[in-house]
């Protein structure tokens, strides 16, 4: 499983009950009319993300396929047909953004997560070690990898629905995120 993960943020002249709701509004009609079969889509609030808005207030749209392959469906899907006008009115009043491709590690994509831990690899690590000393923390998780290094966030992130506490000598950013869709 993928994910493109959307970060973004709002122009300063725009409310953000409307901007949340123009989100609602395009994530419904991608949702009504799917792009590939097994599609999801989430949106949450958050702040303290480095990479978006300077660390202010931002919003993550994650988009879940199956594979690489589902992307580009995704991408024609998002603006065109029924999802057009929702897509291009959040668009418009979008001041900025910024995105990656994530691969689902360990765990399960279960939903909208309350918490991302974000973090990269500790020095001297191998990569069999991080997984395996994350592998407690997984069950009821997802552990998403970035992808050929594409976004400015950190390499990994932990979604979970509890705060939790990565092994010793991971140092993560964690980040509080509210649903913003479904």
């Amino acid at each position: 499983m993928l994910a493109y993960v959307f970060c973004h943020w709002k122009r300063d002249d725009v409310a953000a009950v409307d901007y949340e709701q123009w989100l609602r509004d395009f994530h419904g009609a991608l949702r009504s009319t799917p792009p590939a079969a097994g599609f999801n889509s989430w949106s949450v609030a958050l702040t303290g993300a480095s990479w978006a808005n300077n660390g202010e207030n931002s919003y993550e749209d994650w988009y879940l396929v199956r594979g690489s392959a589902d992307l580009d469906p995704l991408n024609d899907a998002a603006v065109s047909a029924a999802r057009q006008v929702p897509h291009d009115l959040a668009a418009s009043a979008a001041a900025g953004g910024t995105a990656g491709l994530y691969r689902l590690r360990a765990g399960h994509a279960s939903g909208v997560p309350r918490f991302a831990l974000w973090f990269g690899k500790p020095a001297g690590w191998s990569y069999g070690q991080l997984f395996e000393r994350l592998r407690p923390l997984t069950d009821g998780a997802a552990l998403w990898g970035r992808q050929m290094t594409l976004g400015p966030a950190r390499e990994f992130c932990l979604h979970t629905n509890q705060p939790v506490e990565l092994p010793v000598g991971i140092d993560a950013q964690t980040i509080a995120m509210r649903a913003v869709f479904p």
